[in-house]
């Protein structure tokens, strides 16, 4: 094997370890804001729905689901909570970022094809804080595609590091 195919396969093997170690820690960084994800909306569900309006959410079996139990004799706290909610994530997103508003997945492929793969650094945290308090106050909307975003964040600002 001649000097000069040693050194392209070093470089070859520097390359792909570069992009694996960068991928390991993307992944690392991204699954731990997706359960910070969890843990808000399941705060947020027992401060509003089950502390204030006395609804216990149904769970998947795999969450350790439980049937949804209306415990409160007073069943219309749940519309005003769900609307407070919604309403407070909303004012979040116009006023802060609006470029967070909709569905994540969106928003993260929007961001890859038109702006170079680049999401403001606090576009993350807020899409955090007001998925959480959607979902947890009630709202119909999903978790995957908050954490898209979340994840797009936090592959975006480890790019901007490197």
């Amino acid at each position: 094997m001649s000097m000069r195919s040693t050194t392209q396969n070093e470089k070859s093997h520097h390359y792909f370890a570069k992009w694996i170690t960068i991928s390991v820690i993307v992944g690392v960084v991204c699954g731990l804001r997706a359960l910070a994800l969890l843990e808000a909306i399941r705060i947020i569900t027992q401060l509003t729905l089950t502390g204030i309006a006395g609804y216990s959410p149904l769970l998947a079996g795999g969450e350790g689901g439980t049937s949804g139990l209306v415990l409160s004799t007073v069943r219309y706290f749940i519309p005003i909570v769900t609307a407070l909610g919604g309403l407070a994530g909303g004012l979040l997103i116009y006023f802060f970022v609006p470029e967070a508003a909709g569905v994540g997945t969106d928003v993260a492929i929007r961001a890859f094809h038109r702006q170079g793969g680049k999401i403001r650094s606090r576009v993350p945290a807020l899409k955090l804080l007001t998925s959480a308090i959607t979902i947890g106050t009630g709202g119909t909307s999903g978790r995957e595609g908050p954490i898209a975003q979340i994840g797009a964040g936090a592959g975006s600002a480890i790019a901007n590091l490197l």
